[in-house]
């Protein structure tokens, strides 16, 4: 259910520039974040903070695309994105010696330190990858380029998420083994 509330968003924004265009689009776009955003929210009770600077990156760099009329903006949001959480990850791990996918998730999955590491490294390494795909497309591929490949671009999360579960699930505890 998660992961069509996540998906809803670029889904309508998709569709809106197919018929419409791009500035039609972000406008659908900034309005399905709000109510993807309220929807967590109504679920959860809470927010994650990748929630709200989604939100806040949406509505911002959106304003910026409707109001100057420049699609750019809303193009490099990603980019943005990305390599924010890229830096944050490197700056955190390198310089903080803090690992804030195990503070985020640690209470939630019970794996080996080593793993953790890995596990934020390989994030480090696929946003700087996120962030530079997009840059590339955004700068040197039309608008419809760029929203296609935001929508079939999709599985690159898809698969990343897929990879991190199966090399984490020989670390989770096994329900019922051995149970009699």
């Amino acid at each position: 259910m998660k992961f069509i509330i996540d998906f809803f968003p670029i889904l309508l924004f998709f569709g809106a520039y197919k018929m419409a265009d791009i500035y039609t689009a972000t406008a659908v776009l900034m309005a399905a974040t709000v109510v993807q955003t309220a929807l967590i929210y109504k679920m959860d009770g809470k927010l994650q903070t990748m929630h709200k600077i989604t939100l806040v990156l949406v509505l911002g760099f959106g304003a910026l695309t409707l109001g100057l009329h420049d699609e750019r903006f809303i193009k490099w949001k990603p980019t943005l994105l990305y390599s924010g959480l890229a830096i944050a990850l490197a700056v955190a791990h390198g310089l903080l010696k803090k690992n804030f996918l195990f503070m985020l998730l640690g209470q939630q999955l019970q794996l080996p330190s080593a793993v953790w590491h890995r596990l934020n490294v390989a994030w480090m390494l696929y946003c700087a990858f996120m962030a530079a795909i997009n840059a590339y497309v955004a700068h040197y591929f039309s608008t419809e380029d760029w929203v296609n490949f935001k929508l079939w671009g999709y599985v690159f999360p898809v698969v990343f998420i897929l990879a991190q579960g199966l090399y984490i699930a020989k670390y989770l505890p096994k329900d019922g083994a051995e149970k009699e």
